[in-house]
């Protein structure tokens, strides 16, 4: 039975027809050669894995980091598709999309369309992230989800004729690299309030040099969990963003979630390296936060603990962190071993004041965020507009 690639249309508009997919396209599954072979690898044929999807998502790909060769293609199933093939991940990381710029092979886990004379490859591309929502919801599976090949074959496109599909894409073209170059302009934004947070910091140490002090002796850990109300408070995370709601909710032992009130630090002692750490404000919701994390509040009249926030995701903060750390990207920093780090501290006096200074950048980070999450719907919004005809 014929499946909808749009669901969203009931009839064609005006001048469009419905057409099964493999009328127009030719279906063809990747495959993988043997990685016993390391012979048939290393060679001058590109080969997109899911690794690499994501990066080309909405784009055309000329080359990729991993190559088979021909003695891999020709002792397996695999094949070497032609350039303007449209590939979509139908496994694990499913609905990512992208267009052969060279003739390539891909593994497996693609679902890959040879478009025939009357389908732009750049209009199926779009029309199926179009639809990357609806395309989850027809994935399946316990483990990793999948969108089988028989699904596949029964899809139906609704196409306008070729004049038309080039038209609606060049539009999509122009529109989609201006709502992109929104999106470098805010992210450039975002970045320059991050710089003047961390030349506060550095400004208030310049100002009221101190002595330097051990980061155990000016810091407090939080160590006892929050007990039998835990249900009561929200699950808190930290990101390279800052805070977060948590991903998961409690586990079994959730009474030994640690309380997050404001003026509390707190980092995921595995990802601390890349930024995970996040602060509890003052207008912040305060809750809980997993017992693996390291929860911290600077000791009063000692330390500030916004400042110390900010001192701690700074160029300063992040030296201190790989001094620490024993080169493992996925190492454990724990408590004990962030007490050994060492801080210039200003007098308590001005970090008050470059704290109160930190605290008004907050509301412009957080309008600048929200302006650069409406800018990265723009993409889904202006191609849900470009098929409306």
């Amino acid at each position: 039975m014929p499946i909808s690639l749009d669901p969203n249309l009931s009839s064609a508009p005006d001048g469009w027809r419905w057409v099964r997919l493999n009328e127009v396209a030719k279906l063809e599954s990747g495959h993988t050669p043997s990685r016993l072979r390391p012979d048939w690898w290393g060679g001058d044929v590109s080969w997109l894995s899911l690794t690499e999807i994501r990066a080309f998502d909405g784009k055309w790909v000329s080359s990729t980091e991993i190559k088979t060769n021909h003695a891999g293609i020709a002792n397996s199933a695999a094949r070497i598709l032609p350039a303007g093939t449209v590939c979509l991940s139908r496994t694990a990381s499913v609905g990512f999309v992208a267009i052969m710029g060279n003739p390539m092979a891909t593994s497996q886990d693609f679902a890959n369309w040879v478009c025939g004379t009357g389908l732009d490859p750049d209009f199926l591309m779009y029309s199926l992230i179009r639809c990357r929502d609806y395309l989850r919801e027809l994935s399946s599976g316990a483990t990793h989800k999948t969108i089988y090949m028989p699904t596949l074959e029964a899809f139906q496109i609704c196409l306008p004729e070729l004049g038309v599909q080039k038209a609606i894409v060049k539009r999509l073209k122009a529109a989609i690299s201006e709502a992109h170059q929104a999106t470098s302009a805010a992210k450039a934004q975002c970045e320059d309030v991050s710089a003047l947070a961390s030349a506060i910091v550095l400004g208030s140490i310049q100002t009221s040099p101190g002595q330097e002090r051990r980061l155990g002796d000016v810091l407090d850990e939080v160590k006892r969990g929050v007990g039998a109300d835990w249900a009561s408070h929200p699950v808190l995370g930290a990101t390279r963003e800052g805070l977060a709601p948590a991903k998961e909710p409690p586990g079994k032992h959730a009474t030994k979630y640690k309380p997050a009130t404001p003026g509390t630090v707190f980092y995921n002692p595995m990802r601390i390296l890349i930024g995970s750490i996040a602060y509890v404000d003052d207008d912040d919701n305060p809750g809980i936060t997993s017992p693996d994390y390291v929860v911290l509040r600077g000791k009063p009249g000692i330390l500030d603990s916004r400042w110390f926030y900010h001192w701690l995701r700074s160029p300063l903060g992040a030296q201190c962190i790989q001094s620490l750390a024993r080169g493992a990207v996925r190492e454990r920093m724990l408590f004990n071993r962030l007490a050994a780090g060492e801080i210039a501290l200003p007098s308590y006096a001005e970090q008050k004041r470059a704290s109160a200074a930190l605290k008004e950048l907050k509301p412009l980070k957080r309008a600048l965020e929200s302006r650069l999450s409406e800018i990265n719907r723009l993409p889904q919004k202006i191609l849900a507009a470009a098929f409306e005809m």
